[in-house]
């Protein structure tokens, strides 16, 4: 991924120090976390602190492909991990702040029933009980082709890794649970055809509407709440602790899926896209349908049977996914209906 543009003084310091060697002076990753501390002293919400949340992303980015030019040893520098661990502690404890108070409450598990269908009717319940702003309907309905285009430079921070984060898991479940993971992603990278995983469709996508499909070719362009989305996967998966918490996030997010990219679909689909456009969301429709059921009675409630204390953990990786959701949600329709784009630099031309 090619290196963003700073969003304030830790970033800047973070990238300068990206630049150099990993044997970098430990006085300057000293200096780092005294900038992070100081920064997340004076924010009033680290979800939506451009500065952190672009840090955090790239400090991830390491785990993934990398940076341009960044030396693949920074990766498990001590010094590192540590701003990161400074990162991620104030930012899981706002991710359960706005699960408690910004998304629907998960109901008790019902007693009586099997463990791993006691889970699943939960999280449909869940799932059914978020009745926050719709995009999809909008994308539907509404969006004009600018909005389209900004509605995928959105996605894109995701969709384009589609789903490396939550293969992070893979080696921490065991026994059903890993197995329901394992069958899901398979579908994910497109069952060994390179042309068909999902994230080469989202860049069939990309490329139907004249943008660029590389990436992190937008990231300078999506505002923080985006980068917080993405940055809430790979905490969840890169940290073995919260194993439950990322179960619960794919969970969620296939139970999800499947209607709204129905609508996704039929948005393209009468601004005259052809399926080019619109296979990726096609294809969601159906394997998601799937998916949801995989994902909430083996995955999830595979996982809660297996060990029945990380239920709390999967509901709040539930629930945090969808408090971000919203938050994302409602940022872009307030734009959109105020005549302004949501992208923190506007509309870029077209590749």
């Amino acid at each position: 991924m090619n290196i963003p543009d700073p969003r304030g003084p830790v970033s800047a310091a973070l990238l300068a120090l990206l630049a150099g060697q990993p044997d970098a002076d430990a006085a300057a990753l000293t200096g780092l976390q005294v900038l992070v501390s100081a920064q997340l002293a004076e924010t009033g919400d680290v979800i939506e602190d451009e500065d952190l949340q672009l840090a955090l992303f790239c400090l991830y980015e390491l785990h993934y492909g990398g940076l341009d030019g960044v030396d693949d040893g920074w990766e498990w520098t001590p010094g590192l991990i540590a701003v990161r661990r400074l990162l991620e502690q104030p930012f899981e404890e706002a991710l359960r702040t706005a699960a408690r108070t910004e998304a629907p409450a998960a109901p008790p598990v019902t007693t009586g029933v099997p463990a791993s269908d006691a889970v699943a009717t939960v999280l449909f319940t869940l799932a059914a009980a978020d009745t926050g702003p719709s995009l999809s309907k909008h994308v539907a309905k509404k969006a004009s082709p600018d909005q389209l285009r900004e509605f995928l430079i959105h996605k894109s921070l995701y969709q384009l890794k589609e789903a490396d984060p939550h293969t992070w898991a893979i080696p921490r479940l065991s026994g059903r649970a890993k197995a329901a993971l394992v069958e899901i992603q398979a579908d994910e990278y497109g069952g060994g055809r390179a042309d068909r995983m999902h994230s080469a469709l989202f860049a069939r996508t990309m490329r139907a509407l004249d943008l660029d499909d590389r990436y992190g070719a937008y990231v300078d362009a999506v505002p923080a709440i985006a980068l917080a989305s993405v940055n809430m996967m790979s905490l969840f998966g890169l940290n073995r602790r919260l194993r439950g918490a990322i179960s619960g996030h794919l969970a969620i997010y296939e139970m999800t899926s499947s209607r709204p990219n129905q609508l996704y679909g039929n948005g393209f689909r009468r601004h005259n896209f052809d399926a080019a456009a619109t296979a990726y969301f096609d294809e969601h429709v159906e394997a998601d349908a799937v998916h949801e059921q995989i994902a909430g009675r083996d995955l999830a409630g595979g996982l809660v049977e297996a060990e029945p204390d990380l239920l709390p953990d999967v509901l709040f990786g539930a629930t945090a996914a969808i408090a971000l959701d919203t938050r994302l949600t409602l940022r872009i329709l307030e734009a959109w209906e105020n005549g302004r784009t949501s992208l923190r630099t506007g509309l870029p031309a077209a590749a």
